[in-house]
């Protein structure tokens, strides 16, 4: 269903579940940075006005699993540490396409996003199989579910805007550009990406 091209190490969900904060806190930031996404494109984009209706609701949905997550740590006892820089984001960034029209620019930034949310949504998906804490499998396995939607919803704003066979020819290369990420990453626990 998410088309990655190179999943997950299955020793990852292992070690995230050796390091409950740090993958907790990880994913705090993942959340409100996604809110912050989406709240940038709106400001961006607003002439595009199918982009202000339909990522409206994802700010306040990603801004309600940051919330979540923080419920998560106080009721462990755990505290939200620092921000740490995301080599993932990063390096994904820099795929992203300089210069064109305006629709073009937005296409770019919603594969951006589309890519993100998939490959988050496989990892709480090996979290929500795998990770010992019962409550947290069942936190992951519904956050699962709305990350697909994002991924969704995504990938199709991107399409209805520059046509499917663009988008999805330039989808490929995107694929095939994180999977190149995926193989240079050190496997680690503390990092949702």
């Amino acid at each position: 269903m998410l088309g990655l091209k190179l999943p997950t190490d299955p020793r990852w969900a292992d070690l995230a579940g050796k390091s409950i904060q740090e993958i907790l806190t990880d994913h705090a930031y993942c959340e409100q940075k996604a809110a912050s996404t989406s709240i940038s494109l709106i400001q961006n984009y607003p002439d595009f006005e199918n982009v202000i209706e339909s990522l409206s609701p994802i700010v306040k949905e990603e801004w309600g699993h940051f919330e979540l997550v923080l419920v998560h740590l106080k009721k462990r006892g755990l505290k939200l540490g620092l921000q740490r820089k995301d080599e993932y984001v990063n390096e994904l960034q820099k795929f992203i396409r300089k210069g064109g029209s305006r629709k073009d620019s937005l296409t770019e930034k919603l594969l951006f996003a589309a890519l993100i949310e998939a490959r988050s949504c496989e990892r709480f998906r090996l979290l929500s199989k795998n990770i010992a804490d019962e409550e947290l499998k069942n936190f992951y396995k519904n956050l699962m579910v709305s990350e697909a939607g994002h991924y969704r919803l995504f990938l199709d704003m991107a399409c209805d805007l520059s046509g499917k066979e663009k988008v999805m020819n330039r989808w490929d290369e995107w694929l095939e550009y994180e999977a190149s990420i995926m193989k240079k990453l050190e496997l680690r626990g503390d990092r949702m990406h």
